[in-house]
């Protein structure tokens, strides 16, 4: 199983957290419709923007660069359109409130672990 670590700012310890990825057009396409809810994260890479247009459930969005730093944070309702984030290129979703729970935070740095 794939996985994801936060690491925050220091003299905080990283977070691992089970991670879903949508590496596939298909998948990406896909994201969290159809569900009721997520446990941890899922990950859209490559992607700059996301919308919940069909969603059931409010999620919590991080935009992340080339090194997989947090750009920002959004929470967004179901039925929201987001604007592309110009330097983003991935992109991690979770039930909204979660990646404030988990410290994922604009700054932090995600490294994914077990993906092949």
């Amino acid at each position: 199983m794939a996985t994801i670590r936060v690491f925050g700012p220091p003299p905080e310890p990283g977070r691992e957290l089970p991670v879903e990825i949508a590496d596939s057009a298909r998948a990406r396409r896909r994201g969290l419709l159809g569900r009721s809810g997520i446990t941890g994260v899922l990950l859209l890479t490559p992607a700059r923007c996301v919308h919940t247009v069909g969603m059931r459930f409010a999620v919590d969005v991080a935009y992340l660069d080339r090194e997989w730093r947090v750009l920002s944070v959004r929470t967004m309702r179901p039925g929201r359109i987001g604007l592309p984030r110009p330097r983003a290129r991935h992109v991690i979703e979770a039930a909204a409130g979660s990646l404030t729970e988990w410290g994922v935070r604009r700054g932090a740095r995600i490294a994914v672990h077990g993906t092949g």
